[in-house]
Formats: C-alpha cells, sequence, structure tokens
C-alpha cells in the first residue's frame, strides 16, 4: 500500500466507541444514560482543554526564552518527537468522550420522547383508546398455526391518543397486529385514525406498547410529494409485470425497494450465497444512481457547481421513492460516503465521511446500533475504503491498460465480502465458499439492471406500454443476477459449518486479519513453490468444517431431531428399536421415513406437545406398523377439532391417552425429567403455543430441555417459576442441549433463554418456510450466549451422542 493509499481511520475511533456506547445504553434507564453522558462530557471536555497549547507546561529553563530566535531545526524536537503523538491520542479520546455523550444523550431524549403521555402505562393497563398514528414501515403479513388466521404486522408512531375523553400528545413507535385485511392495503407514512387497545411491548425494543385494533383504520389523504411517488412505483411495477418472475420481482427490488413480488426461493437463494444485499436498495445502488445523474450532468454540460445540488436532490427523491425507512436511509448515507471515498479527487475524505454517518445516524435513530444492517453497511462501505483502490491498482498492474476496469469489478465484492463475513456468519452459521465468486459475476450486472430500472420508471411515467422496451434492458441482468444466485445455491459444499456466536464471528475476524497481513509474504511464497502452495490449500480446505458429518447414525445415539420440514418430531432412544417420540411432524410419510432410518420399531410413548398441525399432522405415519403403549398431552384441548382427532385415532389403535402438567415426572426406561409447563392456560398470545407441554429430560447422561413452541408468555412464567423453584433453577443450570421454541421464533422471552442456555441448541425449521424461521433476532440470542445452533433445513436430522459428562451433536444430511 503507497502513501497514497492509506486512509486516516483516526476519526473513526470515536465513531466506533459511541457505537459501543450506544449499545450499551439501549435498554438502560434514562437517568444512567444522562449521567453517564455527563461524565463524557465532562472527561472529554477536560481532555480537549489540557490538549489545547494554552495549558501546556511551559519550559522554566532560561534557553527556552530564546528558543524563537533559533533555527527550527534546532527547536525543541520534543515537540513534534514527543508530544505529537500524545496530542493525537489525547484528541481521540476527548473527540470519543464527546461523541458518546451526545449517543446517550439521544437515545436518551429518543426514550423520554416515545415514552411521553404515558403510553407505557397504559399499555400495562391494556387501556382500550382511540387516537391518530403514522405509518412507519411496509405491512407484513404473519401467517397463523394452525387454524389461527393471517395477520397483518406493522410498525405506526401515534401521535395522539383520548383516553376516557382526555387527549394525550404522544410520539409514541407501537407495533399493530390484525387479521384484519384492509391493513395490508397501507403505505408508508399513511396518516390513520385507529381504535383499538395497548398491550406492553417486548422489552429491548424500539417500540413502546402493542396495539391490537379494533375493526379498520382510517386512512387520511396523501400529501403530493408521496402521492407522486407512490404513482411513480406503481407505473414501474406496471412496466416490469410481463417480465419473468425473477426479473419482475429484482428490477422493482434493485429500483424502488419493493421486494413483495420476488419470489421466495430466489430470496432464500441469494441470501444463502450472500447475494441478498442485490435482491433491495443497498450503498451500492445508490452509488450507481448518484454517479449515474452525475455522468448525465457532465454530459449535458451542468456546471461544476451545480452538480452537487442535482445530484442531491436526485438522492433526495430516490429515497422518498423506495420509501425512506432505516434501511433506505442507512443504505443512501453509506452509498454516498463509498462513493465520495472511492472518488479520485476526494480520496482523504472518505474515512471521516463515514465516522459523521455513523455519528449522525446514531443520534437520528439510536436503535440503529443494534441493527445487523447497519453493521453490515459500515464494515462494507470500510472495506470499500480501505481496499478497493490498492487492490485494484495491483489487480491492474498485470493487465493491460484497456482491461484496467477489470481491478475495481473484482476489488469491490472482495473487499465488501470479507468485511462483512464475521457478521454474515452471526446470521447464517456458515461461511460461504461460491459468495465472492458469485457476487464477482453479479456485481457487472447490478449497474444496467439499476440505471435500466430507474430509465424505465421515468418512461412509464409517460406511458408504461412504452416503458416495457427499457424494462427489458433492466430484465435481462436482472435475469442474470438471479441465475447467479440459482446456480450458486446448488454448489455442493457452497456453504461450510463454522462455530456459531460470538466465537465463530472473532475467530472468522482473525483468521481474516492474519490472512490480509500475511497476503504479501504468502503472495511471494505462492509463486516461488506453486505445488507447496496447493497443497496447503488443500489441506486448510480439508480442516475447515469444524461440525460433526456423520456417515450414518450412530450405535450410541440418544437423541434425534428429524428433518420433517416445518413442524417437529424428536426421538428418545429407550432401547435397541425402541424410543420416546415428541411431536410428529406435518407429514405421515417425512416421520416415518425417520423413524425407520434410525431403526426405531416401537414407541413406548408419543408425547403431543401441543395440537397445532406441524406437531400432529404426521401421527399416522408413526404410528403405522409400530406398537404404542401410550399417548401423553397438553390438557388445554385447542384446537378442538384437532383433539378431536387425535383422540379418535388413539381410540381406534387402542392407545391409552393420558394428560400432564406442570410437576409431573416421567420415567419410561432410561428417559426421566419433570414437566415444566402448562401450569395454567395463557390467553394472550397463542393460546395452543402457550400451552405447549415443556419437558426438562434426562436420557441416560444427557441433559435436554424441550420448550415446545411457548412464547413470550409461557416463557416469562417459566422464568418465574425457575426463580421460585430451587430445583428448577438448578435444572437450568445444567443442560446439555436445547430444542428451540417454536422453530426459532423471536416471540421468546430473552431472560428465559439466557436463563436456560446449552452448549448446543437444536432449531427444527423447514426450509423455504413462509415465517421467516429462525428469526435474526434469536440467533443473535443464541449467538450471544455461545450457543452451537443446529438446523433441520440446513444440516438434516441431527443426532445427539454422549461426550463424557456432556453431549455431542451431529448431523446427517
Amino acid at each position: 500500500m503507497t502513501a497514497t493509499d492509506r486512509v486516516d481511520l483516526r476519526l473513526l475511533v470515536p465513531a466506533l466507541v459511541a457505537w459501543a456506547a450506544t449499545v450499551g445504553a439501549l435498554g438502560v434507564p434514562v437517568p444512567v444514560r444522562v449521567g453517564c453522558a455527563l461524565a463524557c462530557l465532562l472527561l472529554g471536555g477536560v481532555v480537549l482543554v489540557v490538549r489545547s497549547p494554552a495549558h501546556r507546561p511551559v519550559a522554566r529553563h532560561p534557553a527556552a526564552l530564546h528558543d524563537d530566535a533559533r533555527p527550527p531545526a534546532a527547536r525543541g524536537s520534543a515537540g513534534p518527537g514527543e508530544g505529537s503523538w500524545r496530542s493525537g491520542v489525547a484528541a481521540v479520546l476527548g473527540l470519543s468522550c464527546l461523541t458518546s455523550a451526545a449517543c446517550l444523550l439521544a437515545s436518551a431524549t429518543h426514550d423520554t420522547r416515545s415514552r411521553v403521555g404515558g403510553v407505557v402505562e397504559l399499555a400495562e393497563q391494556r387501556t382500550s383508546v382511540t387516537g391518530t398514528a403514522v405509518v412507519l414501515g411496509e405491512p407484513v403479513l404473519v401467517r397463523g398455526h394452525g387454524s389461527e388466521e393471517p395477520a397483518v404486522m406493522l410498525r405506526v408512531r401515534l401521535t395522539q391518543t383520548t383516553v376516557r375523553g382526555q387527549v394525550r400528545r404522544l410520539h409514541a413507535p407501537v407495533d399493530v397486529r390484525s387479521s384484519d385485511p384492509t391493513w395490508r392495503d397501507l403505505r408508508w407514512h399513511d396518516e390513520i385514525r385507529v381504535a383499538g387497545t395497548l398491550a406492553p411491548g417486548r422489552p429491548h425494543e424500539p417500540t413502546v406498547a402493542v396495539l391490537r385494533p379494533r375493526g379498520p383504520p382510517e386512512v387520511g389523504p396523501r400529501g403530493p410529494l408521496l402521492a407522486a411517488a407512490d404513482h411513480m412505483r406503481s407505473r414501474l411495477r406496471e412496466a416490469t409485470d410481463h417480465l419473468p418472475a425473477d426479473a419482475r420481482g429484482l428490477v422493482p427490488a434493485l429500483v424502488i425497494g419493493d421486494t413483495s413480488v420476488t419470489p421466495p426461493d430466489l430470496t432464500d437463494d441469494m441470501l444463502v450465497t450472500g447475494m441478498s444485499h442485490l435482491s433491495a436498495v443497498s450503498g451500492s445502488n445508490v452509488a450507481i444512481v448518484l454517479a449515474a445523474v452525475l455522468g448525465a450532468c457532465r454530459l449535458a454540460g451542468c456546471p461544476r457547481r451545480a452538480r452537487p445540488w442535482v445530484a442531491a436532490l436526485a438522492l433526495a427523491w430516490f429515497v422518498v421513492l423506495a420509501r425512506p425507512e432505516p434501511s433506505v436511509v442507512r443504505a443512501a448515507t453509506m452509498g454516498l460516503v463509498a462513493l465520495l471515498g472511492m472518488s479520485a479527487s476526494r480520496r482523504g475524505a472518505g474515512a471521516p465521511a463515514l465516522s459523521a454517518a455513523v455519528v449522525v445516524l446514531l443520534l437520528l435513530d439510536p436503535w440503529l446500533a443494534r441493527s445487523y444492517g447497519f453493521a453490515l453497511s459500515t464494515l462494507a462501505t470500510l472495506g470499500l475504503l480501505l481496499f478497493v483502490r490498492p487492490w485494484s491498482r495491483a489487480i491492474n498492474a498485470r493487465l493491460p491498460r484497456r482491461l484496467h476496469v477489470v481491478g475495481p469489478a473484482v476489488a469491490i465484492p472482495v473487499a465488501a465480502h470479507l468485511a462483512c463475513a464475521p457478521v454474515v456468519v452471526l446470521l447464517q452459521g456458515s461461511v460461504s465458499t461460491v459468495s465472492v465468486l458469485a457476487n464477482l459475476v453479479a456485481a457487472p450486472l447490478v449497474a444496467p439492471t439499476t440505471v435500466a430500472g430507474v430509465l424505465t420508471a421515468l418512461v412509464a411515467l409517460l406511458s408504461p406500454s412504452l416503458a416495457s422496451w427499457p424494462a427489458w434492458l433492466a430484465g435481462l441482468p436482472a435475469l442474470g443476477i438471479a441465475r447467479v444466485a440459482r446456480v450458486s445455491a446448488d454448489v455442493p459444499g457452497g456453504a461450510v459449518d463454522w462455530p456459531d456466536g460470538t466465537r465463530g464471528a472473532l475467530l472468522l475476524a482473525g483468521l481474516t486479519v492474519i490472512g490480509l497481513l500475511a497476503a504479501p509474504y504468502l503472495g511471494h511464497r505462492a509463486r516461488a513453490a506453486p505445488v507447496l502452495a496447493c497443497c496447503v490449500v488443500l489441506v486448510l480446505a480439508s480442516a475447515a468444517v469444524p461440525r460433526r458429518v456423520l456417515v450414518d447414525v450412530p450405535d450410541d445415539w440418544v437423541m434425534a431431531a428429524c428433518d420433517v420440514g416445518q413442524g417437529d418430531a424428536l426421538v428418545l432412544a429407550t432401547g435397541p428399536g425402541r424410543a420416546v417420540l415428541v411431536d410428529v411432524g406435518p407429514d405421515p410419510a417425512a416421520v416415518d421415513s425417520c423413524l425407520s432410518r434410525l431403526g426405531v420399531r416401537r414407541l413406548d410413548a408419543v408425547v403431543l406437545t401441543h395440537l397445532h398441525a406441524d406437531h400432529v399432522g404426521g401421527l399416522t405415519g408413526a404410528l403405522d406398523e409400530r406398537p404404542t403403549q401410550r399417548l401423553l398431552v397438553s390438557p388445554v384441548r385447542d384446537p378442538e377439532d384437532a383433539d378431536r382427532e387425535v383422540r379418535a385415532e388413539a381410540r381406534r389403535r387402542g392407545i391409552a391417552v393420558s394428560e400432564v402438567v406442570a410437576g409431573d415426572r416421567l420415567s419410561i426406561g432410561p428417559v426421566t425429567g419433570s414437566v415444566w409447563w402448562p401450569a395454567r392456560r395463557i390467553t394472550e398470545g397463542s393460546v395452543p403455543n402457550n400451552a405447549s407441554l415443556v419437558l426438562r429430560l434426562r436420557i441416560g447422561a444427557v441433559d435436554v430441555l424441550l420448550l415446545g413452541d411457548i412464547e413470550r408468555e409461557a416463557g416469562h412464567a417459566i422464568l418465574l417459576a425457575l426463580r421460585r423453584e430451587p430445583v428448577m433453577s438448578a435444572e437450568a443450570a445444567d443442560v446439555d442441549v436445547l430444542k428451540v421454541a417454536h422453530h426459532g421464533s423471536a416471540n421468546v422471552d430473552e431472560d428465559l433463554m439466557a436463563a436456560v442456555a446449552a452448549p448446543d441448541a437444536l432449531i427444527s425449521v423447514g426450509a423455504d418456510n413462509d415465517y421467516g424461521h429462525p428469526a435474526p433476532p434469536l440467533l443473535a440470542l443464541l449467538a450471544h450466549t455461545g450457543t452451537r445452533v443446529w438446523r433441520t433445513d440446513v444440516d438434516g436430522l441431527l443426532v445427539v451422542v454422549p461426550d463424557g459428562d456432556g453431549a455431542a451433536v451431529g448431523s446427517l444430511p
């Protein structure tokens, strides 16, 4: 790296410190935040004042009085030699304190403002209110389980409520959940009037309450700017409606952030291959649009001083068009920073601009500090600032001049991928071996898709039929992007399993830093001994799979989680050819195949944690040709039709049905333990899910905890029981394997998850499911506790075997 390639990262330190302070402050009481902010403000002020020249000690030696008359070379060299680095450190420390103070005060202000009007107290009392609100994001459809109706979820900001005739002014972000389909028609920044009941919100979330509305909302008129953006969005969708499905989904996604028609399987393939940033508005799209606008200004002869203003107006309109939700605003900011930092004439402005962007975004929305998207955007931008220019120059040095476009084309995706990899592994639990190549192939297709898509949107304002021609110009490269994602997702070994959690992320980050530092030396040695280099690469590749992948079912297995799709089927070994089956999944054929693979010919008991179809639908497949002694069920008979069917099937086969509740003890061969839940019927949330049987069992020497499908309400009740009962508390602290509740849903009690943390966690979940399971917040929670995550959708059949005093988990794809 040459001197001109070096980036001054000193200003990034205050931004990162402020970011860390904000992460730690969220959820902390406001007075504590304010006190910490004042302490940081005082410390920063003292450091900066002491650092200033007016407050430095003056030498008392008489010669110092004549120092100014001496030549510069002979003057006190202690200034630059000894004091300059101290002065720099003091400046960074002072700025870190001041930026942290600003972000702490901003988070306290946001929290206080969101609670004005007593909305939290109203939610705790489950008060019925009427009021006005502003929609903050696009509605999301959440499918129900079993007999439950699909629900619409969206986030709004309550601006005014009327409670018992009293009008209150609010600024409260709340989540809305309704089964009324009219809520799906709402758009960003719609002003609505709504009546409903407030309930407490989730802890450690930006919302302060949940609103369950009564009936549809009353929607106010749209402003002219928003109406124009809506018109342009609808015209673009109309112009691309004739394109193939993949292009019809990707073009609006890249141009206006509309992912509503993107095929779900394409979204999954792009996520697996590390191309998800190409399926929505990202910083790269913003940079492409700005570069295109500036290029058009230059071709049109626009005065140089006017070009930034034109670009700013274009950026503002692009943000409004794509809906200025936090993800879009973040992408716009980071795209602008990346374009500024990589430009030839503004090289030194990149790092300071990134630092300022991080702090400003945190001041505007402190909850971005805990956003994985924010972390990915920041790291990707930092990677571009650090590596694109020197790597491009190194690549182009070996190419003829006419191919110098190859340097940036290769450097940009590689730099972004390496910078983001430690965070990506937290979300996916694996390292993609095809991501760099896939992004490298797809990167040249992004710019034509985006630019032609914007052109299509402009032409569509005049005539959607005329816009069908430029729509194909956008659609063809979009089809190429989709093809790259689909082919890459099918590559065998395309994702290498990696240790989950913070340890895995730190390990990957450490290896990345070591690789970057050693790259020049290794490159030199590889050129000197190419055969040896190839052998080393092969050995490292063979050792890169830290998980245990089994060839066949081990003889000493004690527990297995069957891959039955979106459902649960857990098998607990009780002897040769015998087992206890906990839930049977949704499909008879799938559970039958799994039991046959495990060699289970007899069931000592079948336990149905609750009566949703994804847990009882496969009952006949489990019972056919397998003698079964008894059936254990939850006392809550909801849904009633499923309860009747289960009991009728058991009666037809002569199987005794028993209900078990919290406090009951179980002893079935080597399987012993207790029932933790249900202790009572919970009416909040999903009644069947919160009535799930929760079992704390010991199978030989392995301790497991099976959480069924419980949600936050039942989880909190169990947590309170843990605090009251010393025996339960001791059992919770000694769990080897945890079966995560509800297929990895985010609707869990976080304190309970921390209390029952285990070395390994199993998630029974179906690939391509409609619920977004397992949810990223849940995976992040498990990562925070250092738990290794095993998923049936990724790893297949999961098998638990004894391992010393604990357990080991392996997978059978």
